[in-house]
């Protein structure tokens, strides 16, 4: 997320934890979504440099739910929080649809994937800022490989303190949602062989990946500060750790996911997101402690998810075992079925896990359309198409 740009995500009307008997979690909770966009020449599917322009563009119509991203090659478009899913799919496809309406205007096209699949320069256009300014001069060339995008939700959570035990509880689900999410398989003109190259990018961060476990909300704010003091962090905005609590609203955000390359994939996400999140109030409520892998397990089951995506196997990071992908993505639908209920959200959920099952990830798309003519163009094509069909 920009941290340059106003968000407009706060949740303003999060009901209070009321007691259901069987059900502790506020109902319904608000999610906001962030997504992340690439700009393309579309003559030579190459990245173009004028997000600045394409913000200023888009704003008419948009206001400030369109800002600006570290690199000139990017854009992010957020919605308001909503508490139906349906009005979220809606502000969704118009937001998307009016940014590719002004990204025509200026001869682009905006692409929904995690990395770029044709060249960009090195090293990149950094967005002026003061902040992007002050993130190249520490961090160097970390900059000049993050020109990737992401898909962001935010569940609101009125009180901080819970946003830190949420996040306890959401650490073992991180590579399921990972595997759920890709669409990251080509960077630079080739396949990466990964399902989710974004991830493995992201990770060259000093403060990134799975989050630790934090004993207490005073652990947190612990630690953030140690980090600050020896100046891993630039500020507060740098913990691009998977879950984060929001440093500048009440909410948990979960940022482990590629960006989406359809409206449809955005939804599935923040429906799995905000029903995990409900479902660990209910257990946080009821006193129940929240897993905890070994870190290096953890660690080892994101790698294995970023690989493989929905292919294969992948790795319980609670026993080490290796288990079909989408056993593991079953058990967790098992899992925050009650939640998924609760919001309505339910038949959504079932009818797009059976899509990506029957259809395959962005990741897999991505690859299918590279396999008609081995043409990395029609790669871009389809995503430009598969964004934002006008």
């Amino acid at each position: 997320m920009s941290s340059e740009a106003r968000s407009e995500l706060a949740p303003t009307d999060v009901a209070a934890p009321t007691d259901t008997g069987t059900d502790h979690a506020p109902t319904p909770l608000t999610v906001g979504i962030e997504e992340e966009f690439l700009l393309i020449e579309p003559d030579s599917r190459t990245l173009s440099p004028r997000g600045p322009e394409l913000v200023g563009e888009a704003a008419g119509d948009l206001g400030d739910r369109v800002g600006p991203e570290l690199t000139q090659y990017q854009v992010e478009l957020r919605t308001d929080p909503h508490t139906c899913l349906k009005e979220a799919e809606d502000q969704i496809r118009a937001t998307r649809t009016a940014a590719a309406r002004a990204a025509a205007r200026l001869g682009l096209r905006i692409a929904s994937t995690g990395t770029p699949v044709l060249g960009r320069t090195d090293p990149v256009p950094i967005t002026p800022g003061t902040r992007y300014a002050r993130s190249a001069a520490h961090f160097r060339a970390l900059d000049d490989e993050q020109t990737v995008c992401a898909c962001h939700i935010h569940v609101g959570l009125p009180d901080p303190r819970d946003a830190v035990h949420v996040s306890n509880h959401l650490r073992p689900w991180l590579p399921t949602l990972t595997a759920l999410s890709a669409n990251s398989p080509f960077e630079d003109g080739r396949d990466t062989g990964y399902a989710s190259w974004r991830t493995m990018t992201w990770g060259r961060w000093p403060v990134s990946g799975p989050p630790p476990y934090f004993e207490s909300p005073a652990h947190f704010d612990d630690l953030v500060g140690t980090l600050l003091e020896a100046e891993a962090l630039i500020d507060r905005g740098g913990l691009y750790w998977d879950i984060r609590p929001s440093h500048h609203l009440p909410t948990i955000e979960v940022r482990v996911a590629d960006a989406a390359l359809t409206p449809h994939d955005t939804l599935l996400l923040a429906a799995v997101v905000r029903a995990l999140t409900a479902t660990a109030l209910t257990a946080l409520r009821a006193g129940e402690p929240a897993p905890r892998p070994a870190p290096e397990l953890l660690r080892a089951a994101c790698w294995r998810a970023a690989r493989d995506g929905l292919a294969g196997h992948g790795i319980d990071p609670l026993t080490g075992r290796l288990e079909p992908q989408t056993a593991l993505v079953e058990r967790l639908l098992h899992t925050i079925t009650p939640a998924l209920r609760r919001h309505e959200d339910l038949d959504l959920v079932r009818e797009q896990w059976q899509r990506l099952r029957t259809e395959g990830t962005g990741a897999d798309l991505q690859r299918a359309a590279f396999r008609g003519r081995t043409n990395t163009h029609d790669v871009v094509d389809f995503v430009i198409s598969a964004t934002c069909p006008l």
